[in-house]
């Protein structure tokens, strides 16, 4: 038979099974026998009267640790069902229930129209399934009545209304489905009422989830808080301020008729904190709070009245490249911090910590100068340098500052965390940077070079470059010197060629600025000199012009 069909079982269907079931019990008698015999351990003879005996089996009269409670003689309960192969059909724990039916119907045959019972399904018969409770009262739940959208098992738990009593067959009619109906109807009426009247009511917590918590306002009246509906905070974890069984004051913000769902809010009953706060903060305001929460991109602060802001991680320090927040501040730490962005209506506020803090430019200027000899640490190294920390800010080290010895780069000679002693060379105040050398704490090659050179040393050099001003030679390792155009003379730049060899005497050296000409002109009229100082020292009659001619040709 379909679930629909027994649910719209007419008047007569019902009195019929009804009256089927009731007549199977008032078949059965209860009757006082006498044990006649136990048999092999198994069996109980039974004395019914006019010379009938039943059969019991052994474990209707042991007791729950398996232990005999009667013995031959003596006198029990027993009830009678019908015969098989002409043998009574006994039972002493059937009777021992139908006692206790007659003890209930006793008890609640006045006032069982409201009675509520719960129990299991122990049994089925034809016209539907038997219930008993914790007290070991039997009750009859017609198929009509069960409401059950699938068989249940026996050992299912039912709650159900008492609907008939019937004395004289010893029988209790349940009916799951007016119960149902019944709770169903008055969960209606009792949501409507907390809906339309707007109330505050207390509730018990009865499951907490993830996403909320279920809440009993009345009895089988539950409601769902969301997590969002916890605090003006914003969505919380429900397990960390709640458990089971507490009791909270909910108000019903909504109930979806199509799904049954009622929306229960615990902030909804609480002043709104941001109307509070409206026009009493204000961006610039320093406040002071409390971290609650931490996470990957900054932290959670709660002002102490249901009021969360965000201090995000480029809020908490003035470093470029910030740490995780755990590094800057602890759950639980309480700190000021300055108000930068406040939004009631859509209940956003933003805070700062590094704007209480020392601007760390400024803390660099009131300690160092250009000029100052320090120590830092690289932090990054990139293709055109090093970022060098000194207190709380950066440096760049160029790679044509790093040293002397022409195309080095700071990734081949450095490793991020290494010390270096730099020199600060320039401070830009305007746009908060700082150049650092540290070729300038080494002697530079010129220098090393002057110590054996002086201007008008004859020297020797191999062309590096020819440039559109002039020709560059090298003198030695990391030492350049220029030739002007005019002091090429005799030599013609077009005709030169990179490692052709130049001698010329040196008319500029200065080590601080890193700088060397070399003249070839000059060298030419050193030589012209020469050539006439000797010409007057000659005894032979030479012509002048020979003499100078066989001076320049050597």
């Amino acid at each position: 038979m379909r679930q629909e069909d027994m649910m719209d079982m007419g008047n007569e269907d019902f009195a019929k099974m009804l009256e089927e079931h009731e007549s199977q019990r008032s078949e059965s008698r209860v009757i006082d026998g006498v044990i006649v015999e136990i048999q092999d351990n198994e069996r109980v003879l039974v004395d019914v009267g006019q010379k009938q005996e039943g059969i019991l089996s052994i474990n209707e009269i042991k007791d729950s640790e398996g232990n005999l409670i009667y013995k031959p003689g003596d006198t029990i309960k027993v009830l009678v069902s019908g015969f098989r192969n002409e043998r009574p059909i006994i039972s002493h724990k059937k009777a021992l229930a139908k006692e206790k039916i007659k003890e209930f119907i006793e008890a609640h045959k006045e006032d069982f129209e409201d009675l509520v019972i719960e129990g299991k399904i122990v049994g089925k018969n034809r016209g539907g399934y038997i219930v008993e409770n914790d007290e070991g009262v039997q009750f009859f739940l017609p198929n009509s009545q069960s409401f059950f959208k699938t068989k249940p098992e026996n050992g299912r738990k039912v709650t159900a209304k008492v609907i008939k009593i019937s004395p004289q067959n010893d029988s209790i009619v349940i009916s799951r489905k007016k119960f149902i109906q019944e709770a169903s109807q008055k969960r209606r009426e009792i949501i409507e009422e907390l809906l339309k009247e707007d109330k505050v009511v207390e509730g018990t917590v009865k499951k907490i989830t993830n996403y909320g918590m279920f809440v009993e306002v009345a009895p089988n009246v539950e409601g769902l808080v969301h997590y969002n509906e916890i605090s003006y905070k914003g969505p919380v974890n429900p397990a960390k301020y709640f458990q089971e069984g507490d009791k909270v004051n909910v108000k019903a913000i909504d109930y979806n008729k199509e799904k049954n769902r009622l929306s229960l809010s615990i902030k909804a009953t609480q002043p709104d904190p941001w109307k509070e706060i409206e026009g009493e903060l204000e961006p610039g305001d320093v406040i002071n709070v409390t971290i609650s929460n931490i996470e990957p991109y900054g932290a959670f602060v709660d002002l102490g009245n249901d009021i969360e802001g965000l201090l995000h991680i480029s809020e908490m320090s003035w470093e470029k490249k910030p740490k995780h927040p755990k590094e800057y501040v602890q759950e639980g730490q309480q700190l000021d911090v300055e108000v930068i962005e406040i939004d009631t209506e859509n209940r956003k506020l933003r805070v700062s910590l590094k704007n209480l803090l020392p601007k760390p430019f400024e803390e660099f200027l009131s300690k160092y100068k250009e000029g100052d000899i320090v120590e830092g640490e690289i932090t990054s190294l990139t293709d055109f340098g090093a970022f060098v920390k000194i207190g709380n800010v950066e440096g760049l080290l160029h790679n044509q500052d790093i040293s002397w010895q022409k195309g080095q780069k700071a990734k081949d000679i450095f490793n991020v965390g290494d010390k270096v002693e730099v020199k600060i060379a320039k401070i830009d105040k305007e746009k908060e940077r700082i150049s650092l050398d540290r070729k300038a704490l080494q002697e530079s090659p010129i220098e090393k070079y002057a110590k054996e050179h002086k201007v008008g040393d004859i020297v020797k050099g191999k062309v590096k470059d020819i440039k559109d001003f002039g020709v560059f030679i090298s003198l030695d390792e990391n030492v350049d010197a220029l030739i002007r155009n005019e002091d090429l003379a005799p030599l013609k730049k077009e005709e030169l060629n990179k490692d052709d060899e130049i001698e010329g005497v040196i008319v500029h050296l200065d080590p601080k600025n890193n700088r060397i000409r070399v003249s070839v002109r000059r060298l030419q009229r050193l030589k012209e000199q020469e050539a006439l100082k000797q010409i007057n020292n000659e005894e032979e009659t030479t012509t002048l012009g020979e003499i100078i001619k066989e001076k320049l040709d050597k």
